[in-house]
């Protein structure tokens, strides 16, 4: 029995596909035949759940390249805002200046891809307009990949573009710091849609309209997504303050030292991350931000979730 204004299948032909567009209820699946437009089934609206871009799925074809799709397979992790799911790596793309770099919106988007258990990789753009090597050397000591970027030349991209071989990788990052830029020197084919920093703004205006996957040759998958901050995707994925500690992974060589077990280290007696932050052996601005996620997550009641 089908859900009223779903299409009848007779001579069911049924695959596996992977979502990599989603555009007004309309979800476009790569299937090993081709691309399909599809339907999701009136199934998931009942049990408030939808498809997501990077979800692998089984359709039901229902014409020529088009379908329904009838079962989303287990996922390994999901962001809310922006949709995407089955990441195996978040490309974090910062710039050195235009616009000026926010750390702290920076480490909310790396807790959140810790929490999630995908990896966060920091790309540093605009090298050619500001120094890098504070901005790099933050993040490599706390144990990140770094990679840096000439978007106008076309430097060091090679090694990017190795990462993402076989991968499902997010590109993420406030607006105008060069994702798109970064997108079309890894893959000139791409011709993502860019645009000019917004002087007056100070921040760059929104190109990319809705999150979608793009094919590249070494079988990779990436997605370009629209410009967001942390400040908008802390309110939906959220961190709960037990569970910030172990979203720096600076942190982990130090957690259980402390005096207290429920040691917040925030203003406490012989707090190893604190000791640590003092002795040069964790970044200050990562422990700044840190203290003012832990006050945000304080304010979070639990229930309510």
């Amino acid at each position: 029995m089908t859900n009223k204004g779903e299409p009848v299948v007779e001579n069911k032909i049924s695959m596996n596909g992977l979502i990599t567009k989603s555009i007004g209820g309309i979800y476009y699946v790569e299937a090993p035949n081709g691309l399909y437009s599809c339907k999701a089934r009136g199934v998931f609206r009942k049990r408030g759940t939808t498809p997501l871009v990077g979800d692998r799925v089984e359709i039901d074809v229902t014409d020529e390249f088009e379908g329904v799709i009838t079962k989303v397979h287990e996922r390994k992790n999901e962001l809310v805002r922006p949709p995407l799911a089955n990441l195996d790596q978040l490309i974090l793309v910062v710039s050195t200046c235009e616009p000026i770099p926010n750390l702290l919106i920076l480490d909310k988007l790396i807790a959140i891809a810790e929490h999630k258990g995908i990896e966060p990789i920091i790309v540093i753009t605009k090298i050619d307009l500001d120094e890098h090597e504070p901005l790099q050397d933050i993040y490599s000591s706390a144990g990140f990949d770094v990679y840096i970027s000439d978007n106008i030349k076309g430097d060091n991209v090679d090694g990017i573009t190795a990462l993402l071989e076989g991968k499902i990788s997010g590109f993420a990052g406030n607006t105008g710091v060069g994702k798109s830029s970064l997108l079309n020197a890894i893959d000139g084919t791409l011709s993502i849609e860019t645009g000019e920093i917004s002087k007056k703004l100070g921040r760059g205006r929104h190109t990319t309209r809705h999150a979608e996957l793009y094919k590249l040759d070494n079988g990779g998958y990436i997605a370009d997504t629209p410009g967001f901050s942390a400040l908008e995707t802390g309110r939906y994925d959220i961190i709960l303050k037990d569970d910030l500690e172990h979203c720096f992974r600076e942190f982990a060589p130090y957690l259980g030292q402390c005096k207290f077990r429920d040691c917040a280290h925030i203003k406490a007696k012989s707090c190893a991350i604190q000791d640590a932050v003092e002795k040069g052996e964790i970044e200050k601005t990562r422990y700044e931000s840190y203290v003012l996620m832990y006050g945000e997550a304080q304010q979070i009641k639990e229930w309510e979730l």
